[in-house]
């Protein structure tokens, strides 16, 4: 990891997204060009700030004609924890509406070098916090993760870790460039979309990349 930052924020992520990548590529003495491809997360998360940051990573992809790819944010979180070292299955939460939480079950597995990765094991859902016990009960689940894990974890007699749900830049990464390390020369990845287990509030518009992207690369 050369460089990274964090701000969170409830709003303004539009106007400070792209100063702060700009501060980022100075911070690792890079310019954009320098970039192989464009990471980003695909939440699930708070619908606007998925949206601008998936159209940011597009955009920025489509100026300097790199592939654009999407990491879940379930799967950074888990895979954060399998290089924390705990051992899979692991239940990674986020927090969704009012009770609410994201989960979803990742096994850990090694890749060429040792180093975990999180496989899904099963899709995401979005479900109250009393109820996600119920879900995950058939499977095996060997820690939990995420906002609201030490309760989830009593219940599943489970270890508890870490309850933070922000992912980490250098899982996105390293997720993203599996992707596209495992893509069949002259194959393009899918472009990064926002992850909805649950229809958003708003209304998305028809298209899911915005009209400025289209044709982008990724």
């Amino acid at each position: 990891m050369l460089a990274a930052r964090a701000e969170p924020m409830t709003k303004g992520q539009a106007e400070r997204l792209a100063p702060l990548i700009e501060e980022v590529l100075a911070q690792a003495r890079l310019a954009p060009r320098d970039l192989a491809a464009v990471a980003v997360c695909t939440g699930p998360g708070n619908f606007t700030g998925v949206r601008i940051g998936v159209a940011a990573a597009r955009g920025l992809a489509l100026a300097i004609g790199r592939p654009a790819l999407g990491a879940p944010r379930l799967q950074a979180l888990a895979e954060a924890a399998g290089r924390a070292g705990a051992q899979g299955p692991v239940l990674a939460l986020a927090a969704a509406r009012r009770d609410e939480r994201h989960a979803q079950l990742f096994d850990l597995v090694p890749d060429d070098e040792g180093r975990p990765m999180a496989m899904p094991f099963g899709e995401a859902i979005q479900a109250p916090i009393a109820e996600i016990p119920d879900a995950f009960a058939d499977v095996p689940v060997a820690c939990v993760r995420g906002p609201g894990a030490g309760e989830i974890a009593a219940a599943l007699d489970a270890v508890a870790l870490d309850e933070g749900d922000l992912p980490d830049a250098a899982d996105v990464a390293r997720i993203a460039a599996r992707a596209l390390a495992a893509l069949p020369p002259g194959a393009r990845p899918e472009r990064p979309a926002p992850i909805y287990p649950r229809p958003p509030e708003a209304d998305p518009p028809s298209e899911a990349p915005p009209p400025l992207l289209d044709g982008a690369p990724g």
